[in-house]
């Protein structure tokens, strides 16, 4: 087992105490405690949460949040049932749920959350807005970013589009643009070493120092990202005081932000107003600090600032406009392919005009009516996708899109009749079935629509997308 290292223990006893190291200490050596949220979208929650209680996992209601539960018994399996891969709950700390909860977006609000993935707070920030609005994801890193995508695309999320860019230079294209920001900043993770123990082979204050930097830049770019009248909450999982207070002093000596008074749905301490003999700004005794023995959860550090006045602009970065257009679904563009994809699904036209479409090629994908943002181009992916063109110039529906549409289909629907049919669905394969309507069909299991697939003499093959096949699942 990993041992806290000299470096966190002396930090600890010199910049909070005996007591404070004692508590740390306990905490670092207990079993980790995991958390879910259930989903509000496209789910019954306590329908959710019967099936789950029917896996034999024993969850405790968190009082103060909506859909929260501590996780009792059944760890090793509550990552492994079908609910959780068709993204009706998602597992996360219960301090990690809280940056959210303070932002508290509207389904009218431009949402940036600038250090997105895995994608836990992106998912619940799209939650709070209902899946409506404007919710973008950044990521810097390539390969986070596939674990972004993945919980997006399970969660059903038809809010987001998905951005690949440095965080400190989102602002070189959005400029006082963003109603709401999340900065869930990367750092050095001395809240979450229960969970991380291998955090002790590499803490040093010098690491912390050097990530101070880079939060202090998101944290610029984020104030000039958004608009005055705006709200931005800065939350990391360490406890250093470089990477928390003195970066919010920083701030607040340069940029116009005022820190708004937070009150936490779970036990927090206020901010240090004072480091190493040094004063800072007395504002930040607004800001929150979670310990992790108080909740049963990770360290969090938590501040909610609003711009106040207008912040320097920043250079601009010039993208090349290109073809890529959000259009409605009268569109001549797709009008013909998108009703006839209806009359075969039985979908009322009403609910495809909820949404609006991108092409890009043969796919399609879409998005909720009032996503907006003016460049499309500067996106991965906008939306979730809908379907792809075949040789028949047809409309093929993707399964994410035969999830989030659900109830609204209700043509050429097969019902998977027990748990070996699901699955042999589930993992891919072909499904023997006498039936004589050929084409794509869309799939239900247990009033619900699970995905798509195609049906042939050979049987029906799912359809089922091949990243969530990967997953070990107990039914």
């Amino acid at each position: 087992m990993i041992q806290l290292s000299d470096n966190i223990t002396n930090y600890i006893h010199q910049h909070f105490g005996s007591d404070y190291l004692e508590k740390y200490i306990e905490y670092f050596s207990g079993e980790y405690n995991p958390f879910l949220r259930i989903s509000n979208l496209n789910f019954d929650s306590s329908s959710t949460l019967c099936n789950i209680i029917n896996y034999k996992i024993e969850l405790v209601p968190v009082k103060e949040i909506a859909r929260a539960y501590k996780i009792k018994s059944g760890k090793e399996i509550v990552g492994k049932t079908l609910d959780f891969i068709l993204g009706s709950y998602y597992i996360q700390s219960l301090s990690s749920m809280i940056p959210a909860i303070v932002l508290n977006p509207s389904e009218n609000d431009k949402v940036l959350d600038m250090c997105a993935a895995p994608g836990s707070k992106t998912t619940q920030l799209a939650e709070l807005m209902n899946n409506k609005g404007t919710l973008i994801a950044n990521e810097i890193s390539m390969e986070r970013l596939k674990s972004l995508v993945f919980n997006i695309d399970k969660m059903n999320l038809v809010n987001t589009a998905v951005l690949h860019s440095k965080g400190e230079l989102i602002s070189k294209y959005f400029e006082n643009y963003f109603d709401k920001i999340l900065v869930d900043a990367p750092c050095s993770a001395l809240g979450i070493t229960q969970k991380k123990g291998e955090v002790s082979n590499w803490w040093n204050v010098n690491k912390a120092e050097g990530l101070a930097e880079i939060q202090y830049k998101l944290l610029v770019s984020a104030i000039k990202a958004c608009k005055v009248g705006g709200e931005i909450v800065y939350s990391t999982c360490t406890i250093s005081l470089e990477e928390n207070e003195l970066v919010i002093d920083k701030i607040l000596s340069s940029y116009p932000v005022d820190i708004v008074e937070t009150q936490l749905p779970i036990k927090s301490n206020s901010a240090f107003t004072e480091v190493n003999d040094r004063k800072l700004n007395a504002a930040i005794s607004k800001a929150r600090r979670i310990l992790p023995w108080e909740i049963e959860s990770e360290g969090f550090f938590i501040v909610k600032l609003k711009k106040i006045g207008e912040s320097e602009p920043a250079k601009k970065n010039f993208v090349e406009k290109q073809k890529l257009r959000l259009v409605n679904s009268s569109h001549n563009l797709i009008r013909k392919n998108i009703m006839s994809l209806c009359d075969y699904y039985g979908i009322d036209e009403a609910i495809i005009n909820s949404y609006k479409f991108i092409t890009k090629g043969k796919d399609i994908y879409f998005v909720n009516d009032n996503w907006e943002c003016g460049n499309l181009d500067l996106f991965i992916r906008v939306g979730s996708k809908f379907g792809s063109i075949d040789k028949h110039q047809t409309i093929q529906l993707h399964t994410l899109a035969a999830q989030t549409l659900d109830s609204a289909i209700s043509k050429n629907i097969v019902v998977l009749e027990n748990v070996n049919e699901l699955g042999i669905y589930l993992k891919g394969g072909t499904i023997k079935k006498d039936l004589k309507e050929f084409g794509q069909k869309a799939i239900k299991y247990k009033n619900k629509i699970i995905g798509t697939a195609s049906l042939s003499k050979d049987g029906l093959k799912s359809q089922f997308p091949r990243a969530f096949r990967t997953q070990e699942i107990i039914l």
